[in-house]
């Protein structure tokens, strides 16, 4: 398959693993996977694995695509969904065969946020179109259906710039409203953070940067209209 082709220090925060963010989320009804899982199966002896996993956006997607791709494999089909975003590719196999039912496989699944990639090692029994679309999209239902699933939660980025002394306050607090810090560059005078936190609590989480700093700083979302 086709690979697409700073001078601060960053510090990268994993989330928490205690919060539970659906106490603040704006449940939106969709389902994402909780973690990476796998399926395999053989028929007529071409060897199918599956991998799925969630996804935050196309640029994890692709680079789940690049991690897991089999250069060795005759084929590496794979779909992915965010939102109203997809994508999905045969990679050789006949148009329609592949991609297509992998894809309809986490859309039948009421799926968001999710990546599936299935590798076939060609076993010399030619499938034919309606074999090929069941063996993918059938592949690609069986890992999904394996995986464990939570709620998806819609999250808004911000950006803020904090000064050194408000600097633990205000990721704290932030923190407490289900905040994850995803990006952390350091300044001569502070930090300049990227977060996200749950749509719910955008003003909420907007009212508490302004408030923890008495103004100094301020939370701007990606969609915010510029001033």
């Amino acid at each position: 398959m086709s690979r697409d082709d700073h001078a601060s220090f960053r510090l990268f925060v994993l989330p928490r693993t205690d919060f539970n963010a659906a106490e603040f989320a704006v449940r939106d009804g969709m389902l994402t996977l909780a973690r990476p899982h796998s399926f395999h199966q053989e028929i007529k002896k071409s060897r199918f694995l599956a991998h799925c996993a969630p996804i935050a956006d196309e640029a994890e997607a692709r680079a789940f695509l690049d991690a897991q791709s089999d250069p060795t494999a005759t084929h590496n089909c794979w779909a992915w969904r965010v939102g109203q975003t997809y994508r999905f590719n045969d990679d050789g196999e006949p148009g329609g065969t592949a991609g297509k039912p992998i894809l309809q496989a986490i859309d039948g699944q009421g799926l968001d946020h999710v990546v599936v990639l299935v590798i076939r090692w060609f076993g010399g029994i030619l499938l034919g179109s309606g074999g090929l679309m069941r063996a993918y999209g059938g592949t690609a239902a069986m890992a999904l259906h394996g995986a464990e699933r939570i709620e998806h939660i819609a999250m808004a980025r911000g950006l803020l710039r904090v000064a050194f002394a408000d600097l633990a306050l205000v990721k704290a607090r932030l923190v407490s409203l289900g905040g994850i810090v995803i990006e952390e560059v350091f300044t001569a005078t502070g930090a300049d953070l990227v977060i996200d936190v749950p749509e719910g609590v955008r003003d909420q989480a907007r009212l508490l940067a302004s408030d923890v700093t008495s103004g100094r700083s301020i939370l701007r979302f990606d969609n915010d209209l510029a001033v």
